[in-house]
């Protein structure tokens, strides 16, 4: 029987995704031993197994803890806007500044990690990820409801989803797809692509 009361279980859960996400951000998940993982928390390796079987099974929960703070973010900021068009431009700079800046994002994203994940991890109870790479069971926020719009070009959710995941691939490489060779550079072709596509998928552009 556990020693811990309910709170000290939640506290050190909680300590434990934090330590994961610290690092498995500096030195990816490969690199990253159980050892670190417990070292970092602040607790033993035994007391590890008692809050997750594998290394594995923290990195969903991490990952899925990126995905919620990412949603969070993309809905605050489509909260502060009044128009599609803007839903969707902010939408699209939040995601690809996310994607850029934090590794969990990217690979959560791009690499769809949660989902290759899910299969390797038999028993995780991880719910279908809204913004995996794996556009045949995505659905990006807001797709159902611009679809229906009279000014939006495309009436398929599943189309929109795919048109703006695949901007979103632009931002794993700041070199390779468009040339920009700096960050200033960048964000000023970014800002004209994400300004092209929201053009281009509203009838009154």
């Amino acid at each position: 029987m556990s020693r811990f009361t309910e709170r000290d279980r939640e506290r050190i859960r909680n300590q434990l995704i934090e330590a994961g996400r610290d690092l498995f951000t500096q030195f990816g998940f490969e690199r990253t031993r159980i050892s670190d993982l417990t070292e970092e928390a602040g607790i033993g390796t035994s007391t590890f197994y008692q809050f997750f079987d594998s290394k594995e099974a923290l990195y969903v929960e991490v990952l899925l803890a990126e995905r919620e703070s990412l949603e969070a973010q993309i809905a605050e900021a489509v909260k502060a806007v009044d128009t599609p068009r803007e839903e969707v431009r902010v939408l699209l700079k939040t995601t690809l500044s996310e994607v850029r800046s934090n590794p969990l994002i990217s690979t959560l994203i791009v690499d769809g990690e949660l989902r290759a994940l899910q299969d390797r991890i038999a028993d995780a109870k991880v719910p279908d990820d809204p913004i995996s790479s794996d556009t045949r069971h995505s659905e990006l926020p807001f797709a159902k409801r611009w679809a229906e719009l009279d000014a939006f070009r495309y009436d398929d959710p599943e189309l929109i989803d795919q048109l703006l995941m695949s901007l979103v691939f632009t931002a794993r490489s700041r070199n390779a797809p468009i040339g920009a060779d700096n960050d200033v550079a960048y964000e000023q072709v970014e800002d004209a692509m994400i300004e092209t596509i929201v053009d281009g998928l509203f009838a009154d552009g």
